[in-house]
């Protein structure tokens, strides 16, 4: 059976379409013949639709609403401080002291399993959990509440970074890559200087000396600021890997005959580069982008877990905080828990946000992969 897509015809009017709206129609042709293209596709979209859901969500921007539950350890009420919002919780043997209360572990006052039933929360129930602030206490906050607040984080900074990134990689590495000569070996020179900086020290360094000499930038709240600057840290040491992927790539595009054309038709240097080496030279990018999205959060919750401030607040909304966060919790409670005590592993604080990150990377893994596919002839089947 034939993979070409069928002929575009021309309107009623004998117009034909332009060259790219056919262009679009001819990738979206081949895109949705990819099962796994469309499934990541499906994923993303829920997830940009559960960001734009949570900025309409009565919670602030950088922080998330802490509980506190009223037993402890022995079933004694305890007294929350302020600040924290006071929950009905109770130990796991023991009655009830009243409705919408929930039960916890006898010796995990903070572990609420995921729930539907009850709805003291400001948020309403806890549908994924509690994830414990501090696993000696009683503080936590919902799980499905992080989740939802940190999805437009997680979207923000990921796809600044790695688009800002590989923007320039693939501008810098373009113009490497076609110059040749001493304009390539002083570029690639730059770049391995950045390639040779090891990623994590070099944003933990940047964020902590720009946290010293600032308050504010381009009037922004200090918050916003801290923010700003985490991606801007992560752009500067992430667009040479596009840049030395692109240059290969280059290499070998600028030697095809349709450049050597252009070139003998008086075509620019700049012409040459924009309309025929770097749409040709773009493929490779994406399979970088599909593996770099998923690993941005991962690497913020590499920071927070080991202890670095590169938020705002210590429980700052975003998916990789929060996995790191659960992770600690999780070494915490499995060092503590005695078998016998017949303790419950709280499954539900590390699960639900390990799979958010999870299905981020894997759809946009699979899109990519589908969007290489069906831009490049040559990978068409």
């Amino acid at each position: 059976m034939s993979s070409l897509p069928p002929p575009i015809s021309a309107p009623t009017g004998g117009r034909r379409p332009s060259p790219r709206i056919a262009q679009w129609k001819r990738t979206w042709y081949f895109l949705r013949g990819n099962t796994l293209a469309l499934i990541g596709l499906g994923i993303i979209l829920l997830i940009v639709g559960v960001a734009v859901f949570a900025l309409f969500q009565p919670v602030s921007w950088n922080a998330i609403t802490e509980y506190c539950g009223t037993n402890q350890s022995l079933g004694e009420n305890s007294t929350c401080p302020p600040g924290y919002a006071t929950v009905c919780t109770y130990p796991a043997g023991s009655p009830a002291p009243g409705p919408n209360c929930y039960q916890t572990p006898a010796d995990n006052p903070s572990d609420v399993p995921p729930t539907w039933t009850n709805h003291p929360l400001s948020a309403g129930a806890l549908p994924l959990g509690s994830l414990t602030l501090n696993p000696d206490e009683q503080y936590f906050f919902s799980t499905y509440q992080g989740l939802l607040r940190g999805s437009d984080w997680s979207l923000i900074i990921s796809v600044s970074v790695v688009g800002v990134g590989a923007f320039a990689g693939l501008l810098v590495g373009s113009v490497s890559g076609f110059m040749g000569g001493v304009v390539d070996e002083t570029i690639m020179r730059i770049v391995d200087i950045f390639l040779s900086i090891p990623q994590i020290l070099f944003v933990i360094i940047f964020v902590s000396v720009m946290q010293q000499i600032h308050t504010s930038l381009f009037g922004l709240s200090p918050s916003a600021t801290d923010m700003f600057v985490l991606i801007i840290g992560f752009i500067i040491i992430w667009w040479p890997f596009y840049a030395r992927v692109v240059r290969g790539q280059v290499l070998v595009v600028r030697e095809q005959k349709y450049v050597e054309a252009a070139q003998a038709s008086g075509a620019g240097r700049g012409r040459i580069v924009l309309r025929h080496i770097v749409p040709n030279s773009v493929y490779p990018v994406f399979i970088q982008m599909s593996l770099d999205v998923g690993t941005i959060p991962l690497l913020l919750g590499v920071l927070v877990y080991l202890g670095f401030r590169i938020f705002p607040s210590p429980y700052f909304p975003e998916w990789g905080s929060i996995t790191a966060l659960s992770v600690v919790n999780l070494q915490g409670f499995l060092t503590t828990c005695q078998v016998s005590s017949g303790c419950i592993i709280p499954w539900w604080q590390i699960l639900f946000p390990g799979l958010a990150l999870f299905l981020y990377a894997i759809s946009v893994n699979f899109l990519s992969d589908g969007l290489r596919d069906a831009l490049d002839p040559r990978l068409r089947r």
